[in-house]
């Protein structure tokens, strides 16, 4: 790329945001030149704004420092700067899906960590490696927006990283049921244990929200363009629970699937070796060489050991092996903020330049 695309940030000063520009430091595609916050941050530097905030473990990139918090909420003025925007704010469903739109209605494409627009029916929720076809339902979005460059892209739940790649590596193997536990780290919450140390030796076993979109998201990543909308897929079956655990980064799987074909151990953990998508044949920036690896050892994946695999962007899996009830269960893990949150929305942003999608303005 000759000269690299314009970013902005948008919840720029929270963790997710903090993550979004850790990453983007130094990314051979895209410069930070606009980071935005609500209207308490506005006229601050980044770095007064932040203040002792700073929850990355890699220090605060120099770049970002001096630049001047923009107020999120002044459209205009922060999308007349930038090429595309990251959303991580902080505010209402309605909120967001307002301001979203209305960025997008700029001509700025916004690919969002949000929640709030992954059930809108023409707006792509994808994993690069997954279901990049559903970005072709963008040309829908922007007929409705009115638009000729402007659209809104999300990726889905952090909660389901660590089991929907497996899934669909063995989809030849038609997977019917699903059991899935999910042990989710605090910084899902945007939370460090010096903000939360009541979860220190503690297991809270509710996350509002959270099993549905564990339950459902899956399906929407595995459905169909119909008449311009996404319609979900109607199997597997899934049912979770979503547990939160006293560990920072990185959220862990217990799963167990029914096939209607039955397929082998050996031909299972053949397909996760084997899984790649287009981000993989593509040599996207961020894509993992190899997204999914599958650990031999009884005692693996184990955060301390597995949750920064391939730069936190791959997922790791472990103790598969034939179930009474089920026909097989197995582990899985994925780093949540990286993989399940801004790196993930980041290898979409690649996806979409490498498509055309987002282009200079």
């Amino acid at each position: 790329m000759e000269k690299k695309l314009r970013v902005g940030i948008l919840g720029a000063t929270g963790m997710v945001g903090q993550r979004f520009i850790s990453l983007l430091e130094n990314h051979p595609w895209y410069e930070v030149v606009a980071v935005a916050a609500s209207p308490r941050s506005a006229g601050k530097t980044y770095e007064e704004a932040v203040g002792d905030r700073w929850k990355m473990t890699t220090p605060m990139p120099e770049g970002v420092k001096k630049l001047n918090v923009m107020n999120v909420n002044e459209v205009e003025k922060v999308a007349a700067e930038v090429d595309f925007v990251f959303s991580a704010v902080d505010m209402t469903k309605e909120e967001i899906r307002a301001i979203e739109d209305a960025y997008a209605k700029t001509e700025t494409p916004v690919v969002s960590n949000n929640s709030a627009h992954r059930w809108t029916p023409d707006v792509p929720m994808v994993v690069p490696e997954i279901n990049p076809e559903h970005f072709a339902v963008i040309e829908h979005q922007k007929k409705r927006l009115g638009t000729t460059r402007g659209f809104v892209a999300v990726k889905p739940n952090c909660s389901i990283q660590s089991y929907a790649p497996v899934l669909t590596a063995w989809k030849e193997f038609e997977p019917t049921e699903v059991v899935a536990t999910t042990y989710q780290a605090i910084s899902g919450a945007g939370k460090t244990f010096n903000e939360w140390p009541e979860m220190v030796g503690n297991i809270i076993p509710y996350i509002g929200g959270e099993e549905e979109k564990s339950e459902q998201e899956p399906l929407r990543l595995w459905g169909e363009i119909k008449d311009g909308v996404i319609v979900k897929a109607d199997a597997p079956v899934i049912t979770t629970q979503c547990i939160r655990v006293p560990i920072l980064n990185g959220h862990t799987a217990a799963v167990f699937v029914k096939f209607a074909k039955k397929p082998t151990k050996e031909e299972l953990i053949d397909r996760l070796r084997k899984f790649k998508g287009e981000p993989q044949e593509l040599n996207l920036p961020s894509a993992p060489k190899q997204f999914i690896q599958y650990l031999e050892e009884d005692n693996r994946p184990q955060i301390s050991l597995d949750v920064d695999y391939e730069n936190g962007m791959g997922v790791s899996v472990g103790r598969l092996r034939e179930d009474t009830l089920y026909d097989y269960k197995f582990v899985g893990l994925s780093h949540n903020t990286i993989r399940g949150a801004a790196g993930g929305a980041v290898l979409c942003a690649e996806m979409l330049t490498a498509k055309g999608y987002i282009q200079p303005k």
